[in-house]
């Protein structure tokens, strides 16, 4: 059986091949992130109209459009939701398997821009130390934070 299925997908050659793989795959969506700090260290954290009440601050983040570069991601992110200009550093996350999302998320340093806020999305922004994270933050952004979510 193992044997007629090879031939069988040897057959089939490209663009089959690529339709039954999507079509066997899972999809995502890419959630990236931007853990953004200033010449102080300290870390811009946002308090995002859409998140659920409760757990509304976090990092910069949104989705990665197709064939977008997930470090392009973050500095489109945090200028569209900040203004602010960033230097993307090191994947600090990869992680798959909640629902149909992709996480990912890089350290970025702050190298320019004005701070104006995205009405729509963003409600407030600081800058915090370690040691004065806000309540309300995304489980996963505070581990962020902490710097207890390596990358596998």
């Amino acid at each position: 059986m193992k044997r007629l299925v090879a031939r069988l997908w040897r057959m089939m050659r490209g663009p089959v091949q690529w339709r039954v793989l999507w079509l066997a795959n899972a999809k995502f969506m890419v959630g990236v992130t931007g853990v953004v700090r200033d010449g102080q260290g300290r870390m811009l954290l946002l308090r995002h109209r859409l998140w659920p009440e409760g757990r509304q601050w976090g990092f910069p983040t949104g989705f990665a459009v197709k064939g977008e570069d997930f470090r392009e991601t973050v500095v489109r992110e945090v200028r569209e939701e900040t203004g602010l200009v960033v230097e993307i550093g090191r994947l600090v996350r990869l992680k798959s398997g909640y629902r149909l999302r992709l996480e990912v998320a890089f350290e970025a340093t702050l190298t320019g821009g004005t701070l104006k806020l995205d009405p729509f999305e963003i409600l407030e922004a600081r800058w915090c130390s370690l040691d004065e994270l806000p309540e309300g933050m995304q489980p996963v952004h505070r581990a962020l934070a902490l710097g207890e979510t390596p990358v596998p």
